[in-house]
């Protein structure tokens, strides 16, 4: 079978199309990039949603635990401590069985024990929890000239924070904001150890390492391939981001310009 064969059976096998059998002997070196390949759809699927939908949690969460009410400053304040207090893993394995538990109530909740939903919802959740925590960070370090220049060009309430506040914040926190982003897209690959079961039962780009690593009783062919797929994916949201980072500082001085700073996450 030629390589090119192997990518149209197993390209996009995690996601129910191609060859419905893995391979069974004389895995090459092709098999393994195009599956592992396949299996990093998901992986980008649960970064890219959890991002995009978290996004708008968090300044939610920020604004709330930044608030002087109560009311509305507690509920943000717990939120952010749990997601961020507890480890990732834990927080799939409750909510799995919530999510099972749910399921022998009504058949509504059937959708949130696969992964592709509930598992989606945890990292929804988390990052959400963490990018709040950024952004009251940036909200506090706001400089005050700004805002009591907004306030001398008689802008306040919405059009303050639309014109000044938000944009401020975005571009103080981008750099963090950044590291969040690449942290999350690794952390993707706890769902092939949580309990939510994969998609007909095709999983991530790490349970199609740990196939080749299985059979092969090699894992230096299939977890390298696994780092070099992360490698490129964490490239390209440095380059995305960078161009946002940009384009957030794009009216200030280059000398005043922050640049991104990526630092390694050893331990969460």
């Amino acid at each position: 079978m030629s390589c090119l064969q192997t990518i149209a059976d197993y390209g996009l096998r995690s996601i129910g199309i191609g060859e419905r059998l893995l391979p069974r002997s004389d895995f090459t070196l092709c098999q393994q990039f195009t599956l592992i390949g396949s299996g990093m759809i998901w992986n980008i699927y649960f970064g890219v949603m959890a991002l995009a939908a978290g996004f708008f949690l968090a300044t939610v969460l920020a604004l709330g635990k930044g608030s002087r009410h109560r009311i509305a400053r507690k509920p943000a304040e717990w939120f952010i401590f749990i997601f961020r207090g507890s480890p990732l893993f834990i927080q799939f394995f409750f909510a799995y069985f919530t999510f099972l538990s749910l399921k022998g109530v009504s058949p509504v909740f059937d959708p949130f024990t696969a992964a592709w939903l509930g598992a989606l919802i945890v990292l929804f959740f988390n990052t959400s929890a963490y990018t709040g925590e950024i952004f009251h960070g940036a909200l506090k370090s706001i400089p005050k000239g700004d805002l009591e220049a907004a306030d001398a060009y008689g802008l306040s309430g919405w059009a303050r924070f639309r014109r000044i506040t938000f944009p401020t914040m975005l571009r103080l926190a981008w750099p963090a904001y950044t590291n969040e982003a690449i942290f999350l897209f690794h952390a993707t690959t706890l769902v092939f150890f949580s309990g939510f079961p994969a998609w007909q039962q095709r999983g991530d780009a790490l349970y199609y390492a740990k196939f080749f690593a299985d059979k092969t009783f090699n894992p230096f062919v299939p977890y390298p391939i696994l780092a070099f797929y992360f490698i490129l994916l964490t490239l390209a949201v440095i380059a995305l981001y960078g161009f946002a980072n940009r384009y957030l500082n794009r009216h200030l001085p280059q000398e005043a310009r922050r640049r991104l700073r990526i630092r390694l996450n050893l331990i969460r």
